[in-house]
């Protein structure tokens, strides 16, 4: 509706997106159920193979399917997990401007630049993240080369008889602590930098370099509220994962660490309404922000509100291609006699 492009503040934003959220809630959920049933189907079949190794007490097997499935799954989720994000902020854009949205219509218009909105999702997480992978891989590597008996580092078995040793590993663990929280805000800043990448691509249809120049202009001056919605969606994430996974969580404790199948594959069915249900509300949140810095900074309503009334100029059309036209008699030289006429003239 035309009414909802105008400035808003950070509480109408959020109004707005649970407004849209309720009224629109099988369509947006529905798109997102994709994502999460093709994660559902490919956890059940991993739980599926392990329970077959794990009934003829093959656990060597079990191990390497647990690790093989999951690096396995990833590729697939990101694809999956893309083409959901990217559909939920195009079915966003035109509910939020009054246009009709369908589930079909919604994969159908960003499906053929699929690749183009996988490849921003890579090279934002790549710029975000990867300080923090290879500080929190350093650290996890130096913590098992240190406490390993007769290591490289370390002479002694354990830390516990030697307190120059203990102090040594915990000066250095100190050290990657800090790198690492330094590591983490740097990624904080510039995920809010990068936020506004995926609606500014599949609304504008950028390409991912183009998109994340336009995320870095729109965002700036809402950065602030931006990180505002993000703790509110990762709270409603985390508060919806903890009540509806608490039954499996007291489980594993029970049983130390080793569910049976069927409870796995009912904790992954659970989490697939979860996944259903809440991602949306990432892509409804970004998605409106994006469109309230068009507005604060380009005057996006007025320019909807000119081409509502006819009173934009129309697009620039190509001239008309120039006709052929014969070319030009030379020019008579009047110093030069007039050609011969024939006899036959």
């Amino acid at each position: 509706m035309q009414t909802a492009l105008r400035p808003l503040t950070l509480g109408e934003i959020l109004d707005r997106t649970a407004q849209l959220y309720r009224s629109n809630f099988l369509l947006f959920a529905g798109i997102s159920s994709i994502y999460a049933g093709v994660l559902l189907f490919l956890s059940l079949i991993q739980i599926g193979v392990e329970e077959f190794f794990r009934m003829r007490h093959m656990m060597p097997q079990v191990i390497w399917v647990g690790l093989g499935g999951s690096l396995a799954i990833v590729p697939i989720v990101i694809i999956a997990g893309g083409l959901a994000v990217a559909a939920n902020n195009r079915a966003v854009a035109w509910v939020h401007l009054g246009q009709p949205a369908t589930i079909r219509g919604a994969y159908s218009s960003i499906f053929p630049r699929l690749g183009r909105y996988i490849w921003l999702m890579t090279i934002t997480a790549f710029m975000v993240w990867v300080p923090f992978v290879l500080l929190y891989a350093g650290f996890a590597f130096f913590v098992v080369l240190y406490l390993k008996p007769k290591g490289l580092l370390s002479p002694n078995p354990t830390l516990h008889n030697d307190p120059a040793t203990l102090l040594i590993f915990l000066a250095v663990a100190a050290v990657f602590g800090l790198l690492i929280l330094a590591a983490f805000i740097y990624a904080i800043i510039m995920g809010l930098r990068y936020s506004l990448a995926v609606p500014a691509c599949v609304v504008e249809e950028l390409p991912a370099r183009k998109a994340i120049r336009r995320s870095i202009d729109l965002s700036k001056g809402a950065r602030g509220r931006i990180f505002l919605l993000g703790l509110l969606v990762i709270a409603v994430d985390l508060g919806l994962g903890l009540i509806t996974q608490m039954f499996f969580i007291v489980a594993t404790f029970k049983d130390h660490g080793q569910l049976p199948g069927s409870i796995r594959a009912l904790q992954q069915i659970v989490a697939f309404f979860t996944n259903s249900f809440v991602g949306p509300i990432y892509a409804t949140g970004f998605t409106l922000f994006y469109y309230d810095q068009r507005v604060r900074k380009e005057g996006y309503d007025i320019e909807r509100m000119m081409q509502a009334a006819g009173l934009s100029a129309p697009p620039a059309e190509l001239p008309p291609p120039i006709a052929q036209t014969p070319p030009l008699p030379a020019a008579v030289d009047p110093a030069q006699p007039p050609p011969a006429e024939s006899p036959h003239e």
